[in-house]
């Protein structure tokens, strides 16, 4: 009996060295425990397996299934779901079966940027700026444990690789934190709190870095304006192993900080364009052509202090602010102002990421999610009419008019008909400002905050400042 037994053993050995072996169901790293679904929107699962094998996915009391293609790839849409701060799990099965733990469904914003978009929590909790509104947190790495705010760091080194841990994705606190972006986070926080439902961010930033690398060879091939062109600075290289794999991640929309690196070469419309490319090739990548995109004007900084081939002027700054503003042609996009956030020092990182990741907020609260009463946007320069020897300055939306600390308006200057610019005394009249100087009797032409070190004190009721300008553009 005991001799009939091993036969069978050692024949049941050889059958299965002979049966073909079965690749392993795979998820991409984006995918894994404690991570956020988008709500209300189609959700892909996907991932490979061996070709032609049925794959399941299990989530929420939905189950749809499957085949890989030839190549092995499958993908399945679950659909969509409700918000929930309730930890659930998602099965994947096949040959295999994949457990995510402690799923839930909220909102996604995918982030991007250079190094003041990846400046981390650890470096915000350093800062300190009282006369910022609101309160400082510079203790919110200690009091940061909101089991509803999930993160993901981007690595751009293993972002595309098959990952068999599933472990990326981490609740927004401790050692996870601090290594995470603070205006995203700060970004998140503000969202859970009005909108009160889970929040996941994804951060993939990189210090330093140009736009060129965060768009494809291809889109830059497909645009008109750069098809047939050399285009500097690695294009692709970033968008290949750092936002492609992100794709089609369920998300809500994307928040983009970056810019420095391009104004050191003193760009101007040509960065107008190389955004316009990058937004609406993001948009194709995860399909949907209206996604928000929301962006940081620059802040104050002595660009002109810099000696390298391209000579930069004090100039500079707000001529490129006025190219990412020129962005804003383009539909469901938005930017905020960040003209009161410079380091009195002069650094190009403000700390002050609790302010950045507010206003960003703000963009989404009052454009994305319509929440009635929410206030976006500082004073917009909309008109300018002259009678006399006063200009007056009409604005956008943003009424009443403030000045922040109660002084006489600042950084407003004015041009007669030989085009040269003093400074202007300026003073709020309802919606309006009234701009004038003694040696100006015919004004042409106002600007304001045209300077990149200025730090105007015009702002909104609602605490946001009005953006730089010239009449004469």
């Amino acid at each position: 009996m005991m001799e009939k037994r091993r036969l069978i053993g050692r024949l049941l050995l050889l059958l299965g060295m002979a049966l073909p072996s079965h690749a392993t169901i795979t998820l991409p790293r984006i995918l894994g425990h404690d991570m956020v679904l988008q709500r209300e929107k189609p959700v892909p699962i996907w991932g490979t397996a061996a070709p032609g094998e049925a794959v399941t996915v299990q989530f929420a009391g939905q189950h749809p299934s499957t085949k890989a293609d030839a190549a092995g790839k499958w993908q399945v849409l679950l659909k969509p779901l409700k918000a929930s701060a309730t930890p659930a799990e998602l099965v994947v099965s096949g040959s295999n079966t994949i457990r995510l733990r402690n799923i839930l469904v909220g909102e996604v914003w995918v982030c991007s940027g250079q190094s003041n978009m990846e400046y981390t929590m650890r470096k915000n909790s350093k800062v300190t700026r009282p006369n910022v509104p609101g309160p400082n947190p510079v203790d919110e790495l200690n009091v940061a444990h909101n089991p509803a705010i999930r993160i993901f760091l981007v690595n751009r080194k293993t972002l595309s690789k098959p990952d068999t841990l599933h472990h990326d994705w981490a609740v927004a606190q401790d050692s996870a934190l601090r290594s995470f972006s603070a205006a995203a986070y700060f970004f998140a926080k503000e969202l859970n709190q009005r909108l009160h439902v889970p929040v996941g961010m994804v951060s993939s930033a990189v210090p330093g870095s140009r736009i060129e690398p965060w768009i494809s060879e291809e889109a830059f091939a497909r645009d008109p304006a750069f098809a047939g062109k050399k285009v500097d600075g690695d294009p692709g290289k970033f968008w290949e192993t750092m936002v492609k794999p992100l794709a089609p991640l369920a998300a809500r929309g994307f928040l983009w900080y970056q810019g420095e690196s391009n104004c050191f070469l003193a760009e101007t419309t040509t960065y107008t364009q190389k955004m316009r490319t990058l937004i609406s090739s993001w948009r194709a990548a995860w399909g949907d052509s209206a996604m928000p995109f929301y962006y940081v004007s620059l802040a104050p900084f002595k660009y002109s202090d810099t000696h390298d081939k391209v000579v930069l002027t004090r100039e500079t700054l707000p001529l490129f602010r006025e190219a990412q503003a020129a962005v804003l042609q383009v539909p469901h996009t938005g930017m905020i102002e960040t003209t009161d956030l410079a380091h009195t020092e002069g650094g190009i990182h403000p700390g002050f990421k609790w302010e950045i990741g507010r206003r960003l907020a703000l963009l989404a609260l009052a454009n994305t999610y319509k929440m009635p009463g929410v206030v976006a946007k500082g004073p917009v320069f909309r008109s300018l009419k002259v009678k006399g020897d006063v200009a007056t300055v009409s604005f956008a939306s943003a009424a009443p008019l403030v000045s922040k600390d109660g002084k006489p308006l600042t950084d407003f200057t004015i041009a007669g008909a030989d085009g040269v610019f003093v400074p202007a005394q300026a003073s709020i009249q309802g919606s309006q400002v009234l701009v004038s100087a003694p040696g100006v009797k015919q004004p042409k032409a106002v600007r304001f905050g045209w300077d990149e070190v200025a730090q105007p004190n015009l702002f909104s009721e609602a605490g946001l400042p009005a953006r730089p300008f010239r009449s004469d553009q």
